[in-house]
């Protein structure tokens, strides 16, 4: 989803800018976990950036300066401890990120400083993009609000700036399951992980009740387009539209013909 809205401002003539987390990977996001996250190296933290730029390349035209690849080990993996917190952390009350559910959820089981130090690294990079690329809203899951607040705010502070922040719905099945890798039922987008045939197959297999939904939030066919759809084809006409129009923008369109075809 974070990728078709950076898509859509792309079309309407906005820069977006991808936001690779080189640095703050190295500490991980307590948001929504009940444990400390692995701890990656700094090796495999790059081997990962590098091949989700080459996935984003395929959405994103970052050709002529269409779009901005940041990554924010640029920055944060040289600040200093004292100056970072001098400046930075300053601005920051311990007492109501306690409050947040991000860390109150994690307090019986523990949460360390290393932990707490997240939300201070997400605000810090939008307060650096805000700075060097007039950066001034910050997209994310609607599980990063106040991750995405602290960033507002620090902008706010420092540089007596409005900026905005806009949440995105994470995608959920109409059962209300979250699709993703931690549920098991994750669709990869590299065809080595999940072939194009079976990216077909499981939105050829999707609950009825998600048909139009998902057609209106992962493909690029126009509302009314959707709405005649809805009203003139039977279920199973729609997931295959479906189906063929999502495979066709992930793996192209002969991959989508020979889904059809198999």
């Amino acid at each position: 989803l974070q990728v078709k809205v950076l898509q859509h401002f792309q079309r309407a003539g906005h820069v977006p800018i991808t936001l690779f987390g080189g640095g703050t990977t190295l500490i991980g996001d307590p948001s929504g976990r009940s444990d400390m996250r692995k701890m990656l190296t700094k090796e495999d933290i790059s081997h990962n950036i590098d091949c989700f730029k080459r996935q984003l390349s395929h959405f994103i035209d970052y050709s002529d300066g269409k779009a901005i690849a940041a990554n924010n080990a640029d920055w944060l993996l040289d600040l200093g401890y004292l100056d970072f917190m001098r400046n930075i952390g300053v601005h920051f009350s311990v007492n109501h990120m306690l409050k947040l559910d991000a860390y109150a959820n994690r307090l019986e089981q523990g949460l360390t400083f290393f932990e707490m130090g997240y939300m201070l690294m997400q605000s810090y990079d939008f307060l650096k993009l805000y700075r060097e690329e007039n950066c001034t809203l910050q997209v994310g899951g609607n599980d990063q609000w106040s991750n995405m607040l602290g960033g507002y705010e620090l902008v706010r502070k420092l540089e007596n700036a409005t900026v905005y922040n806009m949440t995105i719905p994470l995608l959920t099945t109409a059962d209300g399951v979250k699709m993703g890798k931690s549920m098991g039922n994750a669709i990869w987008l590299d065809k080595e992980k999940t072939s194009p045939f079976d990216f077909y197959q499981y939105f050829r297999n999707v609950d009825d009740r998600d048909v139009i939904r998902f057609m209106k939030v992962l493909t690029f066919l126009p509302l009314d387009e959707i709405e005649r759809i809805e009203k003139e084809e039977d279920i199973n006409r729609q997931k295959e539209i479906l189906a063929y129009e999502i495979t066709k923008d992930i793996h192209g369109k002969e991959e989508a013909d020979n889904a059809i075809n198999t």
